[in-house]
């Protein structure tokens, strides 16, 4: 059980698994996806830290299929926000 307040920090390494890799549609659904949480989220590719919730910084990270992201969550809801990116992810974003 959590405390109220308490933050959580949590990190993962999650891969590309759709054909077409990190395009347009992809990083919509995982920027609408992180931001139905309050935990910040942060995508890193290779050294490139950016913020999930924005739609222009996860274009930037230009991940083609078997990428591998480090996906870095930080607060009180980050253990449901964590799952539900995972979920994204294994689910090819929906494209396949």
């Amino acid at each position: 059980m959590m405390l109220k307040g308490e933050i959580k920090e949590l990190t993962k390494t999650l891969e590309i698994k759709n054909k077409l890799g990190m395009h347009a549609r992809p990083a919509a659904l995982l920027v609408k996806t992180c931001g139905q949480y309050i935990s910040d989220v942060i995508f890193e590719k290779e050294g490139l830290q950016v913020n999930g919730k924005s739609i222009l910084s996860v274009m930037t990270l230009a991940a083609p299929f078997g990428s591998k992201i480090i996906v870095y969550v930080k607060g009180p809801d980050a253990e449901e926000a964590l799952a539900a990116i995972e979920k994204v992810f294994e689910s090819k974003f929906n494209e396949e």
